[in-house]
């Protein structure tokens, strides 16, 4: 039976892309940013059908009566409730992307319509049709003699109702022409930023590819497949590489069932019913927007606007830690004191540099991490390269199954086999999502680590973009912790037992649960602060709400889902909830227990979701060092504080704004990197002659005063 303190995990991920969505809306966000926000909404929520739609899809043919645990739905009750909300969002984004569009119009960049074009232009278009599109259209009918051509999910389609011209009967069929591949996405008008999508002209011209037919009415199309995949057990008992079959599965994705029709525009209605009955789509799952079907095309828009710096955010740079000593090597700068980097503020080349000199360090005689995702071109992965091949025993365990980047690390594994790392791959029943690093040294007859964990991805690329924190020590039982997971890695196991971390699946959630328990036991001085990505563990949350009931205060941080509601009276009314959704993905995870002397801090890679407690491996490293511990809170405190761009979950399950009514404006995400450039500003090198530091990366691209956030904020303090 549900509780009045639970929300359904699909619609609270539907919130928060919602959420994603007021950004897109916000007059105060420059316009091309705006607009980027539209794209990150509609990318969202393309994910969100291929992978749990399309596992609820499969959910409602394969076990129609089990219901998720937290509010008894079914799968079908949730697909209608989906549906419902999804069908409520849309024309918000159209109407946000038509108001961008008109701002654009100031800087001479329109979407135009093909009713607004004048004689002249409607000929260079017609004549750009003829001479470098049509050649390329794939035509296709459907009709009793001809099968139903493959529709390719996300692929963008032009449907065209026709009427065969010779035949006296009327007969009406279906044509479709594919308006994606091998084709540039915008047309620009020449001379001006005046543009088409390409399959708005494959729309206007269709009539000139299909010769023998009058065109009784056209559309736009795209159709969604399913591509929750996962991986069948039985293929592990067979004697094949697991990269072999991750290659298979992924092309078999691009071939599942359809789970989501979109036209653009006010679409026939015959087209509609006929290309529905044909996927087997029901009526529920066809949207209609007005706005373009994918956002793929506003890099083409970006280069044209690039020199209006008022359209886009101020550039910032991250920043070098005021922590490492330029020109002095970090493994003895660790071996000193542990070192915790705050990205995207903190640069994640300073974290680069340590690896770049493990591998060439006499004294270092391995080096072990785990990949779940990583940059396209990568320098980590250059540098373990590098190390290998100076004679270190390099391991790399890559997941090969982490989504949508299965094929990116099916080759890195191979670049790094063939560089001598030995590579070995996730678990059979479990991803390992941990960002874990080892690097064991000999000095005589003495081993020590360094070791590294982080709450996110060894990626250059989304370290720019993705807040998230990196903690790097030699504390030597954190070290053996992490020879313990490696070595139970490498023999297909997991840990059972450690000292220091915190490991999934078998050590993270007791643990977490064992903490919880303790807070509780102090009533109302109890204190728990969790920034998370999600929240959907029932486990933790019953936990969570016995510790409101008992009266601790419970202050959470969560960006996406999070099917636990606030300030339901008598169960968890001493419960806060913030999401914030800003210029940057708050990626970092942090746990905090208790207050002053039994203050428990950690960072991790583990949301509190079933599948990271239960179903991953995951680490989480405890934060040992007074002074970053207390950087730690403060990073937790100012979020909390934030009321610009924080959203709080209330009691009726809607997410509003925090007010800022008599306070000073403060914009987390502004705040930190205003800090971050101060900070480098006072850093000072060991000595000038053995920095190799330009003096001029050291200061900041942009004066702190045009930073959104002032200098001078107060920010709550809480003892603990």
């Amino acid at each position: 039976m549900s509780k009045p303190f639970y929300d359904n995990r699909e619609l609270s991920w539907l919130k928060f892309n919602a959420r994603v969505l007021e950004e897109a809306e916000d007059e105060s966000t420059p316009l091309f940013e705006r607009l980027r926000f539209v794209q990150i909404f509609c990318s969202n929520l393309d994910e969100f059908f291929m992978i749990r739609v399309g596992s609820l899809h499969d959910k409602m043919l394969y076990d129609p009566k089990d219901r998720e645990n937290k509010t008894n739905m079914t799968a079908k009750e949730q697909l209608s409730q989906i549906a419902k909300k999804v069908k409520e969002l849309l024309p918000i984004k159209d109407e946000a992307y038509a108001d961008i569009m008109q701002g654009l119009s100031a800087y001479g960049i329109e979407h135009i319509s093909e009713n607004s074009l004048s004689p002249e232009e409607d000929a260079f278009l017609k004549a750009f049709f003829t001479r470098e599109v049509r050649p390329l259209l794939f035509t296709g009918v459907v009709d009793k003699k001809h099968p139903v051509p493959f529709l390719k999910s996300g692929e963008i389609y032009i449907g065209c109702k026709l009427r065969n011209k010779t035949d006296s009967a009327g007969k009406v069929t279906i044509g479709i022409l594919p308006a994606s591949e091998n084709l540039p996405r915008v047309v620009f008008l020449p001379g001006t930023g005046k543009f088409i999508l390409i399959e708005e002209l494959i729309c206007r011209y269709a009539k000139l590819v299909w010769g023998n037919f009058d065109i009784v009415s056209r559309c736009i199309l795209r159709v969604t497949r399913n591509a929750d995949l996962d991986i069948d057990e039985g293929l592990f008992d067979q004697d094949v590489d697991f990269r072999d079959i991750m290659s298979k599965l992924v092309k078999k994705r691009k071939k599942l069932c359809p789970v989501r029709l979109e036209f653009q525009g006010d679409p026939d209605k015959d087209i509609v019913s006929t290309m529905a009955k044909i996927l087997k789509i029901d009526e529920e799952f066809v949207f209609k927007q007005f706005a373009p079907l994918s956002m793929s095309f506003i890099s083409a828009l970006e280069k044209r606007l690039e020199k209006n710096a008022e359209l886009f955010f101020q550039p910032l740079t991250p920043q070098k830690s005021p922590a490492i000593v330029q020109g002095k090597p970090l493994i003895e700068q660790i071996k000193q004191h542990d070192i915790l980097l705050n990205y995207p503020y903190e640069n994640i080349n300073q974290f680069i540099n340590l690896l770049e000199e493990a591998a060439v360090n006499p004294n270092v005689s391995s080096i072990k991490i785990t990949l779940y995702r990583v940059a396209r071109d990568s320098k980590i992965i250059n540098a373990l390269n590098k190390a290998a091949e100076n004679g270190k025993d390099v391991l790399a365990l890559v997941e090969l199954r982490a989504r949508f980047d299965e094929e990116n690390n099916i080759g890195w594994s191979k670049q790094l086999e063939e560089a001598g790392v030995t590579v070995i791959y996730g678990l059979e029943e479990l991803k390992v999502h941990s960002k874990l690093l080892l690097i064991t040294l000999r000095g005589g007859n003495d081993v020590c680590y360094i070791t590294q964990v982080g709450t996110g991805n060894y990626n250059e690329r989304t370290s720019k973009l993705y807040t998230d924190l990196t903690l790097m020590t030699a504390d030597r039982d954190i070290g053996s912790d992490a020879s313990v997971v490696f070595n139970a890695l490498m023999i297909g196991s997991t840990v059972e037992s450690t000292n220091r971390l915190l490991v999934a699946p078998k050590g993270l959630k007791s643990r977490l649960v064992e903490f919880i328990d303790n807070e509780i036991t102090y009533g109302k001085d109890g204190y728990i602060g969790i920034k998370i990505n999600s929240l959907t563990d029932r486990d933790l949350i019953e936990k969570l709400a016995e510790a409101s009931r008992a009266g601790v205060r419970v202050e959470l941080i969560v960006r996406g889902i999070c099917c636990l509601i606030p300030g339901v009276k008598g169960e968890t009314e001493n419960i806060r909830v913030i999401s914030i959704v800003g210029r940057f993905l708050e990626h970092s995870r942090i746990y905090i227990f208790g207050k002053d002397d039994r203050r428990r801090v950690y960072i991790s890679s583990a949301d509190f979701m079933t599948r990271n407690t239960e179903r991953r491996v995951e680490v989480a490293a405890p934060i040992l060092n007074k002074t970053i511990a207390d950087r730690v809170c403060g990073i937790f405190d100012t979020m909390l504080c934030d009321n610009i761009k924080a959203r709080e979950l209330c009691v009726d399950g809607q997410y509003r704004r925090v007010s800022n009514a008599g306070k000073a404006p403060l914009n987390s995400q502004s705040f930190f990197y205003e800090e971050a450039y101060k900070a480098a500003e006072t850093a000072v090198p060991e000595t000038s002659e053995k920095s190799t530091e330009k003096p001029s990366e050291n200061a900041p691209a942009a004066s702190a005063e045009k930073l959104e956030t002032p200098a001078k904020v107060k920010i709550r303090k809480v003892r603990r």
